[in-house]
């Protein structure tokens, strides 16, 4: 797969690729985020939300929920947010089972997954290009199985 590469110029530039994708993702995909704090992982997720049929106002940073299931459209989506974890707090929580499972997965933080997931598609943001408060998104190379 040849990677592919976005400049965002504002938040709403961001959810329109996340409703973008929500189409290429469905009805089983994985979307891995990566990117430092503030970079835009969670205003894609609400923008894949959208485009599955989720209120895009329900897919928080979570507090202390890091999993949500929403219902869209055509099964579940699933929000992860790993932002609080290190990846050996990361395995006990099931979540290889629960990446192969039915419906729509975003994971926020991805880079602390202590495993690969197979056939996940995986986008780097980082801020900076497209101006002020923009985005630069990168689709790096898809993710095998071990």
């Amino acid at each position: 797969m040849q990677n592919r590469r976005w400049l965002s110029a504002s938040v709403d530039d961001t959810r329109a690729l996340g409703r973008a994708l929500a189409a290429e993702l469905a009805p089983d995909g994985v979307l891995l985020l990566s990117g430092d704090l503030g970079c835009g992982k969670t205003v894609l997720a609400q923008g894949v939300a959208e485009g599955l049929g989720v209120d895009p106002a329900e897919v928080l940073s979570p507090t202390f929920n890091l999993i949500r299931e929403h219902r869209g459209r055509s099964g579940p989506f699933v929000h992860v947010d790993l932002y609080r974890l290190d990846p050996g707090q990361v395995d006990p929580l099931g979540l290889e089972e629960m990446l192969a499972g039915p419906g729509v997965k975003v994971v926020e933080w991805a880079e602390r997954l202590p495993f690969p997931v197979a056939g996940a598609r995986s986008l780097q943001l980082s801020r900076g290009s497209g101006g002020a408060g923009g985005r630069e998104i990168v689709e790096t190379t898809t993710t095998t199985s071990r």
